[in-house]
């Protein structure tokens, strides 16, 4: 009985509790632990989550202010210019209308700088200095492009966006090139930086040589004079002096003029043929005459004197009608 009795209540309880719900409950030197609340667990993961976004998110933004792909606003008090000028003015009239489109809405092109390489916390300008100059009139914050730029990446960037916007006369481009090559950049980045050939370069560094830059200067921008009356002057210098030409340019009656209208000025003094000394005249004594004679190239003079004949030079003067006759007459035989 005892046996069968076992054999049925082992056949009865034959489905087996799960050993991992008897594994929990089972009490440990009388405590019972309670379960336990995922909540912290997650919150520490959420908030760890969060971390690690903001984190990439900043390393996202810094890879992009690194890269220049995004705009920031920065003071405009603490850009310095290009270290290389590429204008020889700013006109006031276009920055004032530049002044008041950024008034009315906004900039709407950024300038593009970099972190100034020898001051800390401060910026150097690629392009857009008319914006800046504009920007610093209306006393507020400049929208820019921050990006690591060496000097070769600055100059090539600087007279490419010059370039594309076709705001630089053609004396300012060959001026930006002089001082680039001044600055020891190679032909190939200024013709980089300015968009030209070799044949081209050379001609803008001609003119440059053959103009002063003092007498450029002087002249201003000149928005509608090309490279060959550039050229023009340079050749036309050769054979005057420039500091004449400057002097003509520095008189008070030249200076309401506009720069176009001083070049055509520069190269009308420059044009003008030099002064030639006349050779001295030739004398000579006509002998047994008390008459000297002189002639040179263009005319010819009798000088009579009057103290070893008295009166001859009236006996000549009458007589010079029929001395004409008679040489016309001798002529036309």
């Amino acid at each position: 009985m005892a046996r069968k009795n076992l054999i049925e209540i082992s056949s009865s309880t034959s489905a087996r509790p799960e050993p991992t719900a008897l594994r929990d409950n089972r009490p440990i030197a009388g405590f019972v632990p309670q379960a336990r609340n995922p909540a912290p667990v997650g919150g520490i993961t959420k908030t760890l989550g969060n971390i690690t976004e903001k984190v990439e998110r900043a390393n996202d933004l810094e890879r992009q202010l690194a890269q220049g792909q995004i705009v920031v606003e920065i003071d405009p008090g603490l850009i310095d210019a290009s270290f290389v000028e590429d204008r020889l003015e700013i006109d006031a009239v276009q920055l004032n209308e530049l002044v008041e489109q950024i008034r009315e809405h906004g900039q709407q092109v950024p300038i593009l700088v970099r972190p100034h390489p020898q001051t800390k916390g401060r910026y150097q300008v690629a392009y857009g200095h008319r914006r800046l100059a504009a920007v610093k009139k209306l006393g507020i914050r400049v929208r820019a492009v921050v990006r690591e730029l060496t000097d070769d990446q600055l100059v090539v960037s600087q007279g490419q966006e010059n370039s594309a916007r076709t705001n630089l006369s053609y004396i300012e481009r060959a001026l930006f090139a002089l001082r680039l090559e001044q600055r020891g950049f190679t032909r190939d980045i200024i013709m980089a930086a300015l968009g030209v050939d070799k044949a081209a370069l050379s001609k803008m560094l001609i003119v440059t040589r053959q103009v002063p830059v003092s007498l450029i200067t002087a002249i201003g921008v000149a928005p509608e004079i090309g490279r060959r009356r550039w050229l023009e002057l340079g050749e036309r210098l050769e054979s005057v002096e420039p500091d004449l030409v400057l002097a003509e340019l520095s008189a008070d009656n030249s200076r309401p003029l506009s720069s176009d209208e001083r070049f055509h000025l520069a190269l009308a003094v420059a044009s003008r043929r030099p002064v030639v000394t006349k050779a001295p005249a030739a004398n000579s004594q006509i002998s047994g005459v008390p008459v000297q004679f002189k002639k040179n190239a263009s005319s010819a003079t009798f000088v009579f004197d009057n103290k070893a004949a008295p009166g001859f030079d009236q006996f000549v003067q009458e007589r010079l009608q029929d001395l004409f006759a008679e040489f016309q007459q001798n002529k036309g035989a």
